[in-house]
């Protein structure tokens, strides 16, 4: 079925493919929340994910121009600073107001489904 020139009422193309993992949802969440910065490890324990799972989720971000990444010496000791970018502060509050829409959409529905509940299917026992 085509959808001619219209776009699709819940196609949501905003959502963003980089953003729309929980481990880089979680990174660009807590990073947006401090713009100052994070230090590598204190972002691990915010998000509560593993060095391994961390570092590949800030490379794919770093690539992508949404952080910043700093290799700082503090206390004598190499620790990596990581930051949102002016640029991937946009895109993702960009992205979480479409995600917004998509809850609005979805709320929507569910009561328009609590009205239409005073004619249920025959048959179907009703909680």
């Amino acid at each position: 079925m085509s959808r001619g020139n219209n776009e699709g009422r819940f196609a949501y193309n905003g959502l963003e493919r980089i953003f729309h993992e929980r481990g880089r949802l979680a990174v660009c969440t807590c990073l947006t929340a401090h713009p100052e910065g994070m230090s590598f490890s204190e972002l691990q324990r915010a998000c509560d994910l593993t060095d391994g799972n961390l570092s590949r989720h800030l490379q794919a971000l770093s690539d992508m121009r949404i952080i910043s990444l700093e290799r700082v010496t503090k206390g004598g000791r190499p620790t990596t600073i990581c930051r949102i970018t002016r640029t991937g502060r946009s895109r993702f509050l960009a992205y979480v107001d479409v995600l917004e829409a998509v809850v609005r959409d979805v709320q929507h529905g569910a009561a328009k489904g609590r009205n239409t509940a005073a004619n249920p299917i025959p048959g179907l026992a009703t909680t």
